[in-house]
């Protein structure tokens, strides 16, 4: 049976777009009532008795028939789903996605940090011994992603389904049309997400090396390149960047700043011809070695963690981290050393699109065939890659130095680790008959308490991919069933250990996520409370939105992601609160990767200590199972 194919359904210009996808529904508006009640239900193992009363009024006169809740709440109701719109009009992405602009904003564009470490997530590859030069390898997955994007452009990529909870629900393909079209442009008071479709799309990308870019063009005389044409042009710029670096400013870091110092240097190129041309398909970057190296079969622990690094910020700009261009959407890494992976600009899609974009482009890699293409492919000549050229001011030089200066002092604040556990996979909480997921953030939950004897806000991202425009709500496994669990876990109350486990998760917990998953979550829906007050001028007098627990539901200390993938490889990124710590991991079915993330500012957390009580929790729950006492409930 041949695979369904999906049709984009970007909300651009449409006169440029394939048949669309069939109409997924809209994500629902929630009942506010059963918002404000999960609402109160996560901040009551997390805030102290008192704040929590308070709250609790504020969120009755919300409530309170008339209100301001009921205001908001048909405020949200009507700007979504008004009748009789033109097709035009519906194809904005606030009518399509309830909150689509104000959470873009809130989550991305009006964040002000900088990208590496605060939002770009790294994704690890295998590391590779390269036989030869890295650019045999680097040619040969260009022209593997080239190879997705020809599915891309035809529209032909196998359409998604839910693989759990409700199976078979088609899923929203958009985010896989944006990948090689999109940009981030920095700006004042926020940035600019920009996307081009059809003919202004950019038959060429940029290569970076040693600091410089160079336009690499993918077509000559109405042709493609083939491999070995893309082999013969990045070895020229490999040659080239070792005299034309000698002197030269990397430009490339300041992608690396604060987004309004950037947008502020980025105005001084304006005029750059530069300037315009990083915006390609994508940017290869050719990376010298990462500071610590060990080509060995598994990695050494400091390999790992260095190679993770380089893909996450660079490892600073004495290294390869002004051989980046932060705005891009994709930008692949290939290093001398065999290290490779991407890095990547957040604000278009979540990460299962990217994995499925380098899933293919690894296993184009592997076909006999494509190798032996590669060896036997006839050459042109082809005229040389261009060089992109800066028109450097005094000015503008400080702010290279200053830019440089600043994302190290960022990335030597960052206390990052990676841990490899090898004491089970994914598999084992499977033959348990529980979720990996469920159980892996249960882990988090109990090792956060076990360091800090307190639960905090927790953030996992949650897919809503099966509505249109879908991108992510929040799971929070802050619940006061996950605390009560810990209690009984760690002997704090006399307790049969597994009656919490099975009603923890076999209950308690599928129900929030099924419910969030669906479009019951409560983080979309308090967002679009919040901006529908703010729309209409009511925001500074709802004590609702000013209280301290408001502030401290969106202050999340531990954020957690999980990005599974085929092939052995895995996604990192930092923290989203100075004092907090970023979770991302990888089940595998006789392992997990687990990378985390803090800031050596913060007295109070440690990623090392944090990564070894994973795996201390870990090999707790799995003598808990062993010993029979948390098989599911058939009761």
């Amino acid at each position: 049976m041949k695979p369904q194919i999906s049709k984009i359904p970007i909300a651009l210009d449409l006169s440029v777009l394939p048949v669309l996808q069939k109409p997924l529904p809209k994500l629902p508006v929630p009942e506010l009532s059963a918002t404000l009640e999960k609402y109160l239900t996560l901040l009551t193992p997390v805030v102290g008795a008192q704040e929590l009363e308070k709250t609790r009024q504020n969120v009755d006169e919300l409530l309170r028939k008339g209100g301001a809740g009921e205001v908001l709440q048909n405020y949200l109701l009507t700007e979504t789903g008004r009748p009789g719109q033109l097709v035009e009009e519906l194809m904005t992405c606030q009518k399509e996605f309830f909150v689509y602009d104000w959470w873009l904003d809130d989550m991305y564009l009006k964040i002000r940090l900088p990208l590496p470490i605060n939002s770009n997530p790294g994704m690890i590859f295998p590391r590779q011994q390269f036989s030869s030069v890295q650019q045999h390898y680097a040619a040969r997955f260009v022209c593997g992603v080239l190879d997705y994007k020809i599915m891309v452009d035809s529209g032909t990529i196998p359409l998604e389904r839910c693989r759990y909870m409700e199976k078979g629900q088609p899923l929203c393909m958009e985010q896989h049309y944006r990948l090689f079209c999109s940009y981030r442009r920095p700006g004042i008071p926020k940035d600019v997400q920009l996307t081009s479709l059809g003919k202004d799309r950019s038959p060429y990308i940029i290569v970076a090396c040693y600091g410089q870019f160079y336009k690499l063009q993918l077509h000559h005389e109405g042709t493609d390149l083939n491999g070995r044409e893309i082999y013969t042009q990045l070895s020229r710029i490999v040659t080239a960047a070792e005299t034309d670096s000698l002197g030269a400013p990397s430009v490339g870091v300041l992608t690396s700043r604060d987004r309004s110092k950037w947008a502020q240097s980025r105005m001084k190129l304006i005029e750059v011809k530069a300037i315009r041309d990083i915006i390609s398909l994508f940017i290869l970057c050719l990376d010298k070695p990462s500071k610590v190296t060990y080509i060995v079969p598994g990695l050494e622990e400091d390999d790992i963690n260095s190679l993770s690094q380089q893909m996450l910020h660079g490892q600073g700009s004495s290294s390869n981290t002004a051989n980046r261009w932060f705005d891009k959407t994709i930008q692949i890494i290939v290093a001398e050393d065999g290290a490779c992976g991407m890095n990547y600009e957040h604000s278009v899609a979540e990460g299962i699109p990217l994995v499925q974009l380098v899933e293919h482009a690894l296993a184009y890699l592997s076909k006999e065939d494509v190798v032996q293409r590669f060896h036997q492919q006839e050459q042109r000549d082809l005229p040389d890659p261009v060089r992109l050229i800066w028109r450097m001011t005094s000015d503008l030089q400080a702010e290279v130095d200053q830019a440089s200066d600043e994302i190290d002092a960022l990335i030597d604040n960052l206390d990052f680790h990676v841990l490899k556990f090898k004491g089970f996979g994914r598999d084992f909480p499977k033959s348990q008959g529980m979720s990996p997921d469920a159980f892996i953030q249960l882990a988090l939950q109990l090792t956060y308490y076990k360091l800090h004897k307190k639960l905090v806000m927790t953030y996992e991202s949650a897919s809503l991919r099966r509505y249109r425009k879908g991108r992510v709500d929040n799971i929070r496994a802050n619940s006061p069933a996950a605390l009560a669990w810990i209690h009984a876990m760690l002997g704090e109350v006399e307790s049969t250990v597994s009656c919490f486990l099975n009603r923890f998760w076999f209950r308690n917990g599928f129900t929030s996520v099924l419910q969030t998953v669906l479009g019951g979550g409560i983080d979309c829906h308090l967002l679009g409370l919040r901006e529908a007050a703010t729309d209409l001028g009511i925001l500074h007098s709802l004590p609702f939105f000013s209280d301290r627990s408001f502030a401290r539901a969106h202050h999340f200390s531990l954020s957690t992601s999980q990005v599974p993938t085929a092939s052995d490889s895995y996604m990192c990124y930092g923290p989203v609160v100075p004092d907090g710590y970023g979770v991302c991991y990888n089940p595998f079915p006789n392992y997990i990767y687990f990378c985390v993330s803090s800031y050596y500012s913060c007295d109070d957390t440690d990623s090392g200590m944090f990564a070894h009580s994973i795996e201390s929790s870990l090999l707790q729950m799995r003598e808990l199972c062993e010993q029979g006492t948390a098989s599911p409930d058939n009761s």
